[in-house]
């Protein structure tokens, strides 16, 4: 249980040491591993250093996976990259391993202090608070283990099952590759091999095939992380994992020879078991990088591309599960989604006009079912949002989410409109064959125009957040409203002339007219949280009703003209 427990802390401060390096400078190290990756060499040294720093090789995966599912990396660089990051996991393990355990204490001490007294302006040193607690946890968990696997060092048990493994090198490089997989950690599973080694149960050398298992199965996790991305990123872990494969195929028929060398190098067996394991990964780097054009071809022949691609444009394209710990990219992945929403909503709404105006029964099914994608996307973010919530988030990222997801429902709720309501009016016109009267048609399409500038006026809003804009939005929609209530005026002046055409259409008229002001309303709410925030609105819009009500006794009931001006 000491053991266990020890694996527990040691991944729990690994990922407190990855989230928090993500969040403090995982903006920078999107922009390096974009902006750096012109050569092999220089791409290798990135993916080195990204994945020294963040301590997972994984998480640098799913950076360069999404760089490559959105087309801004190609393949070539990003296995360099891959090549490298292996390589900078391998010598985060050398460092933990290199006796500093005993500093915990003051690293405890040093990342409370900073996680607990930084934050707004300085949220940078907060994260990074977050890093050296979980710096901390990682070297007290190595304690734990080191004392646990100590104890268990007379268990003849024990010492017989881990001989039986050893004997068998197969075995031993699919337990390793099982149990990386199973934990997500290769750093944590390199360090309890080295703390066993360390333990005298065996000799480092008899542990080497489970360190090489560890390392095949380092490269699993990307892979089923990645299942749901387009098919040139899955690719890239894929790879990985070929490169993985073949450095363990030739490297085991050598081991024998191989063992004493090290030996020669360093007799602790802690550091022995590091050092073999840092040793493969920079001969994986060195000796593969030569070589990532011919293994991709081959990867990319294995996997080649689907033939029918129409499918991918359904479905969110920016919710990149790999940015979760990078909360401001994050939540600009999740704006640029919401666009999306925006474009389909607008383009259902520009069609409804049509559908309605030429009784269009193919037109409006395309509409209907262009409401099935603005559902999937508005699940897809909101889903996406809460995920990136669980984590911790500043007071502007979690206010700025909030005002994502309530925009995006409000877009669904407007999809919603054109789909339940207004295709529904048009089914029922096309089915009866009406026609709009002349002037009902051009009142009808003036009220359209005007929902297509506030449709478009409301996304930008969204993106840039100006007091200005979001004020002009606003006051559309009491603009919008007298418009309603003369476009009604008209049409009832149309009823009492005794236009026929009015009159066959009076219900869907004004239901159209109706679902067109809910329309304006949802869009212009994009405003409020932004007039809000500025002190801009006021509690009630509602006048004292005393001051109505002056000059007027109690008993005197207002007249047909002031009961239509007070509704």
């Amino acid at each position: 249980m000491g053991i266990v427990g020890g694996v527990a802390l040691l991944l729990w401060g690994a990922r407190m040491v990855r989230t928090g390096m993500m969040r403090a400078f995982g903006a920078s190290l999107r922009v390096a591993i974009g902006n750096w990756t012109s050569n092999r060499v220089k791409a290798a040294l990135v993916g080195t250093l990204t994945a020294a720093t963040v301590q997972s090789s994984t998480a640098t995966a799913l950076i360069v996976c999404s760089f490559v599912a959105h087309g801004t990396l190609a393949s070539l660089p990003a296995l360099a990259v891959m090549l490298g990051a292996d390589l900078g996991a391998a010598i985060g393990a050398q460092i933990f391993a290199s006796g500093v355990a005993r500093l915990w204490p003051v690293l405890a001490l040093a990342g409370f202090l900073m996680h607990s007294l930084f934050d707004g302006p300085t949220a940078r040193l907060r994260h990074l608070g977050r890093v050296i607690m979980g710096l901390a946890i990682l070297l007290l968990a190595l304690r734990m283990i080191g004392g646990a696997a100590g104890e268990l060092g007379g268990s003849r048990v024990l010492s017989e099952v881990l001989q039986a493994v050893a004997g068998e090198p197969l075995l031993a490089i699919v337990i390793g590759a099982l149990l990386t997989w199973l934990v997500y950690s290769s750093l944590a599973m390199i360090l309890v091999v080295a703390t066993l080694a360390a333990s005298g149960l065996l000799p480092p050398e008899a542990l080497f095939p489970i360190v090489l298992g560890v390392n095949l199965g380092a490269a699993l996790p990307a892979i089923t992380a990645t299942l749901g991305e387009p098919i040139g990123a899955r690719r890239i872990p894929v790879c990985n994992l070929v490169f993985r494969l073949l450095g363990v195929l030739i490297v085991l028929p050598l081991l024998d020879r191989i063992a004493p060398h090290l030996s020669a190098l360093d007799s602790d067996p802690t550091r022995l078991i590091v050092h073999f394991h840092v040793a493969f990964n920079l001969a994986l780097c060195i000796g593969f990088l030569p070589f990532i054009g011919p293994v991709g071809r081959l990867v990319e022949a294995l996997m080649p591309d689907p033939a029918d691609l129409a499918g991918q444009e359904h479905g969110p394209r920016h919710l990149d599960d790999s940015l979760l710990d990078t909360p401001t990219v994050a939540i600009a992945m999740a704006a640029r989604e919401t666009l999306r929403i925006g474009d389909i909503v607008e383009t259902m709404l520009a069609k409804s006009l049509t559908v309605l105006e030429q009784n269009d029964d193919h037109l409006r099914h395309e509409v209907e079912q262009a409401d099935d994608d603005v559902d999937q996307l508005h699940e897809a973010v909101k889903l996406y949002l809460t995920r990136l919530s669980r984590g911790e988030l500043d007071e502007d990222d979690s206010k700025r989410a909030i005002d994502i997801i309530a925009f995006t429902t409000n877009l669904e709720h407007v999809g919603d409109i054109v789909d339940k309501n207004l295709m529904e009016l048009a089914a029922k016109k096309i089915r009866k064959q009406l026609q709009f009267s002349k002037e009902g048609l051009a009142d009808l399409k003036a009220m359209h125009a005007r929902l297509m500038e506030t449709v478009r006026l409301s996304l930008t809003v969204f993106i840039n957040q100006e007091l200005e804009t979001a004020t002009e939005l606003l006051a559309r929609k009491e603009q919008f409203r007298e418009m309603e209530l003369r476009d009604t005026e008209r049409h009832l002046a149309r009823l009492r002339s005794g236009q026929a055409a009015s009159i066959e259409t009076s219900a869907l008229h004004l239901d159209i007219v109706r679902d067109f002001k809910r329309i304006n309303s949802h869009l212009t709410s994009v405003a409020y949280p932004i007039l809000d925030r500025a002190g801009a609105l006021t509690a009630t819009r509602l006048r004292p009703v005393s001051n109505l009500m002056s000059g007027r006794r109690k008993d005197d009931r207002p007249d047909s003209g002031e009961a239509h001006a007070l509704s």
